[in-house]
């Protein structure tokens, strides 16, 4: 039957083509503009429920609604009609996820998906490329952001006409909340995500920066934010096959870089593995090939769609030549982040760039001046049309930083279950404790956290002085327990580490621990804070270099006598301590 019903969608593209071929009721609302409009949302939506309703390869659905109302689109695209992630896995299919639109005002990618999808369900065109793979196409992610539509949003940009706007309706950047999801849109594609499990993955944007001669620059994540067997399988593989695959289309391509000092390409290039609060990064680190796609803002629309489109269709092939080897490396990724293996080295929570470090590369800029403006004071870069091919050096060497030994387990107390929440939205697996228990627990004392003096995305990042202590706790039934022994391990640690720059502890979650609520009066404390200094002379010493360390207290005696408040045991024991614990093997807990 399966095999009929292939035929069928076969014959039926065959058919539709024959008919359609020349008929323009197909062309995209971009193709019909000549590559200087992208369609509004109702439009882009229409398009895709008439592909779905014509074409039996093609499955239009929503998986969210937006804080406007508004219904996240998606469209499947399997040879035989599959909807789902288990129907395709089982026919031993690799699944590509293409996202478009998180930032509305770069669109090249909804209008490449769009016409990519027409070529195979209506025209027939490269179908053989769903041989062994099948699309997953987010048209638009950020949907209230695109509907924010106008032709002043990207200042910056060469076309098209208008376009939407770059952050969602509460102003949150979806392209730095995959770890915090704090939008309602983030948290569905975090559920979609981890249904579908993607093969692979595309996110598709515009730069911003200088101007060079590159259409299309791309960020693939090989380096040690992913497994290290993947990595080297893109490196060596995909990677040049992709460089060279776009050149012979037309569209020589460069490594997503940024320059050492900002617009100034002869200062050099620098890049750095991707954080995982960005799409890629987050792929990356869930142990998945992530292609970030930046088209050159100032060149015209239509090359860097067809560049867009050209870039899907090599992973396309890519895929569908190479997905045994794939399937077989994600799997083997996913072992071993869920072995103890993966937990017998130290994990690092991030990367520097080395600044000691470099190689020489071939970079296809255009020739430009620096010159002092009279307006401003600062450089003013101009840049000519001119092609000038530099000899540049590229800082791109990762330093780790901030090692850590992961433990076996990690608890969440029940008061903290909000946490335990955001985590499942990222497929993190868990039980709870059948009944309480006290336990030898690892964990940390955060101490001098210091808050930006500025909000970004919504919160007020965090950071402290970490210090590791293991004290007796109280572990009540309902704490929840998450085993390391899972693919999403990287994801766990980074979340849970508090001194992660991409941590809850980091993004605001746990600000109440770090507020003082109970106090004394400086009245009541001003003879305790001499008899103690009586009692213990070197306390005076102490003091002194407190003092010194916070300038801004000179004048202040609430603060330093609540110095002295703090070394009392009517002081809150829980102040600081952080209420995640590490635990280690072997643990005999019952579990729910």
């Amino acid at each position: 039957m399966a095999r009929l019903n292939l035929i069928f969608s076969f014959l039926m593209c065959v058919v539709i083509n024959q008919v359609n071929a020349q008929n323009d009721e197909w062309w995209t609302w971009c193709e019909q503009s000549g590559f200087t409009k992208t369609p509004r949302y109702a439009e882009t939506i229409e398009f895709c429920q008439r592909l779905s309703a014509v074409s039996p390869l093609v499955h239009y659905t929503t998986f969210g609604v937006s804080p406007q109302g508004r219904d996240l689109p998606l469209l499947i695209l399997d040879r035989e009609g599959l909807t789902s992630p288990e129907q395709i896995h089982s026919k031993g299919r690799l699944i590509l996820m293409v996202q478009a639109c998180i930032h509305p005002g770069e669109p090249e990618g909804k209008d490449a998906g769009l016409i990519l999808f027409r070529d195979m369900a209506i025209y027939g065109k490269d179908t053989s490329l769903l041989r062994s793979v099948s699309i997953v196409f987010i048209p638009i992610f950020n949907v209230d952001g695109h509907e924010r539509f106008g032709p002043y949003n990207r200042i910056n940009q060469n076309g098209p006409e208008e376009m939407g706007w770059r952050t969602t309706a509460q102003n949150l950047n979806l392209n730095r909340d995959y770890l915090k999801a704090d939008a309602p849109e983030m948290q569905a594609w975090l559920r979609l995500f981890h249904q579908w499990n993607p093969d692979f993955f595309i996110d598709t944007h515009t730069t911003d920066g200088a101007d060079y001669q590159y259409v299309l620059t791309y960020s693939l994540e090989t380096g040690p934010n992913t497994d290290r067997e993947l990595g080297a399988f893109l490196a060596s593989g995909y990677e040049p096959r992709f460089v060279a695959y776009m050149h012979s289309k037309g569209f020589p391509v460069f490594p997503y870089v940024s320059f050492r000092r900002w617009h100034d390409p002869r200062s050099g290039l620098y890049s750095s593995p991707a954080p995982a609060m960005l799409s890629h990064g987050y792929v990356a680190t869930c142990n998945r090939p992530a292609l970030l796609i930046e088209t050159h803002m100032l060149k015209p629309y239509k090359p860097r769609v067809l560049s867009t489109l050209e870039a899907i269709r090599f992973t396309l092939h890519e895929l569908n030549q190479n997905y045994r080897q794939y399937s077989e490396i994600i799997h083997r990724a996913d072992d071993y982040t869920s072995s103890p293996a993966f937990r017998s080295e130290p994990f690092f929570l991030g990367y520097n760039v080395s600044q000691n470090d470099s190689i020489m590369v071939k970079f296809a800029g255009v020739s430009y001046e620096v010159v002092k403006s009279e307006l401003t004071g600062g450089n003013w870069f101009k840049y000519s049309r001119v092609p000038d091919t530099m000899l540049l050096p590229w800082f791109n060497r990762p330093e780790p930083r901030d090692p850590v030994w992961l433990p076996d387990y990690y608890v969440i107390p029940p008061e903290w279950s909000a946490i335990a929440e955001r985590l499942q939205l990222h497929g993190v697996k868990m039980q709870s404790l059948g009944k309480t228990l006290e336990y030898e627990v690892e964990s940390y004392k955060l101490t001098n956290p210091k808050w930006r003096n500025v909000s970004f995305e919504g919160r007020i990042p965090m950071t402290a002085t970490v210090e590791k202590m293991k004290e007796k706790r109280i572990l009540p039934a309902g704490s929840i327990l998450i085993s390391m022994n899972q693919p999403q391990a990287r994801l766990i640690a980074l979340l849970l580490e508090p001194q992660s720059t991409e941590s809850f502890a980091y993004w605001g979650f746990f600000n109440a621990i770090l507020e003082q609520k109970e106090y004394a009066e400086t009245y009541v404390m001003e003879p305790i804070a001499r008899q103690m200094l009586d009692k213990d002379p070197s306390l005076k010493a102490e003091f002194e270099k407190w003092k010194a360390a916070n300038p801004q207290v000179a004048n202040d005696s609430w603060a330093q006598l609540n110095w002295f408040y703090s070394l009392t045991p009517w002081f809150d024991q829980k102040y600081g301590k952080y209420p995640i614990g590490r635990l280690y093997e072997p643990i005999d807990f019952q579990i729910n």
